[in-house]
């Protein structure tokens, strides 16, 4: 179960960092206040309802394109081990050492009694104190 977790976890975070940095855009095309086509990859169909230049003079144009890009992250931060210095590395150390210590198994047998009878009592506390439930 542990390898499996790891696993699903190690994968998750690869395509994080995968797709933190793809950039893409997004083009829209509306015509008038409705939205006609969306476009992740290429350019958004326009509507055949676009005007020659001489029609664009006399009457506003009543279609418009709109792009939304969304930037992805450029630089990625490196870190090296090289920079820790002796303490920090000591530190690290001794965390993974004790982390890794936490997921060993042990195996153990833990025995139930099933046939254990409890201990004779030689004297009878109720009688000698006089204390019964009524």
């Amino acid at each position: 179960m542990k390898q499996v977790s790891t696993k699903i976890a190690s994968t998750l975070l690869a395509f994080l960092v995968l797709f933190s940095t793809f950039s893409f855009t997004v083009e829209k095309h509306y015509c008038g206040d409705f939205l006609v086509d969306v476009s992740f990859v290429g350019e958004a169909n326009s509507c055949a309802m676009e005007m020659d230049a001489a029609a664009k003079t006399i009457k506003k144009k009543c279609c418009k394109d709109e792009v939304h890009k969304i930037e992805g992250q450029d630089e990625l931060q490196h870190n090296s081990i090289d920079k820790l210095d002796f303490q920090k590395k000591q530190f690290l150390t001794a965390f993974f050492v004790s982390y890794k210590n936490l997921f060993i198994e042990i195996d153990t047998k833990t025995n139930f009694y099933k046939d254990f009878s409890p201990p004779d009592i030689p004297l009878d506390y109720q009688v000698l104190y006089q204390s019964f439930l009524i």
